[in-house]
């Protein structure tokens, strides 16, 4: 039942004392169905696709080369890594376009929101660094150095306490302490790891470790890995479905994704989409994961109960990723 709940909802009528309808509309739009954003590299913008329908609604100006993209529940903005111009882009959600730009060093990539919506984590590929903007105040409060060259993710944990970075010229995983703001920690994994997923509840990661096709599952508390398996050809892209029970991997050379069922870490799964697939997000009620296919210029819908896909959205040139918004 949890995954056949849509957010299709147009309008809600109600009839209070005899009058009709006179909520219909700001109910309606309450739960009209979530905003899926991607990050073309290609052509410099933003495509919106209206996760009922699976169609783009609109594409947005954003910078030269965007990347890293994200945003939160309660968040009236996404930020956008512009990596020529070594910036963060703010895009408010109203308006639906560019309103701030922010430094944060040379080549930054991919970008991640804290649980609590306060900070913005960027990877900045040069300086081998994590940067650290205040969401209240718009400003760059912390570069934190990581030991990992050129790295390229900066994932929190759901419980908000840690950093996990992965980066391409590593065989580690650096984990940095939100609250020190410094690195405390590495977890030994394959080559270039790159794709970073936790369950919901932070007890476990998984990241996708490119050069090696493997997939490692690691302890959060212990910083130990618990099990390696093999994926796809270089695996990279790592999802995570709402409910902790699937995770899943995009394979960018044999242009699948695998499903991980996290009671076992089995693959259970595989699933054909475009060609490159590379990071990827899925729905707040866990039924449709969305896979920024690179070569095909396009996004990939799958269903995420029958392991399906559902249909493929053309988008910009060259999509980075995928981030939704509620």
């Amino acid at each position: 039942m949890f995954f056949r709940l849509r957010h299709t909802i147009k309008t809600i009528s109600l009839q209070v004392l005899g009058a009709t309808g006179i909520l219909a509309f700001g109910i309606g739009a309450a739960l009209a169905a979530p905003l899926a954003y991607v990050p073309n590299e290609g052509s410099g913008t933003i495509s919106v696709i209206d996760t009922e329908k699976d169609v783009v609604v609109k594409d947005i100006k954003a910078g030269s080369k965007p990347r890293g993209i994200a945003t939160g529940k309660d968040a009236k903005a996404l930020y956008v890594s512009d990596q020529p111009h070594n910036a963060l882009l703010v895009v408010d959600l109203d308006k639906q376009q560019v309103v701030d730009s922010i430094d944060l060093g040379e080549s930054p990539e991919g970008v991640a929101m804290s649980p609590d919506g306060k900070w913005v984590a960027a990877a900045v590929e040069i300086s081998n660094a994590v940067a650290l903007v205040d969401t209240a105040t718009k400003k760059r409060m912390a570069t934190i150095k990581v030991e990992g060259k050129n790295p390229e993710h900066a994932v929190f944990s759901p419980d908000g306490k840690y950093i996990f970075v992965s980066a391409e010229e590593a065989t580690q995983v650096d984990i940095i302490d939100v609250a020190q703001q410094k690195q405390v920690a590495h977890v030994p994994v394959g080559r270039r790891p790159r794709g970073i997923g936790f369950l919901p509840d932070s007890t476990k990661a998984y990241v996708a470790c490119e050069l090696d096709s493997t997939v490692y599952v690691i302890d959060v508390a212990s910083r130990k890995v618990l099990k390696s398996l093999k994926a796809g050809n270089f695996s990279n892209g790592v999802a995570v479905r709402p409910d902790g029970k699937r995770v899943f991997i995009s394979n960018g050379k044999d242009a699948t994704v695998s499903v991980i069922d996290t009671a076992t870490n089995d693959i259970i799964a595989t699933v054909a989409v475009g060609k490159r697939p590379w990071n990827m997000a899925i729905t707040p009620d866990g039924s449709k994961l969305y896979v920024a296919t690179g070569r095909s210029n396009a996004v990939s819908v799958i269903d995420t109960q029958t392991n399906q896909k559902l249909k493929e959205i053309p988008v910009g040139e060259l999509p980075w990723g995928v981030v939704i918004h509620p």
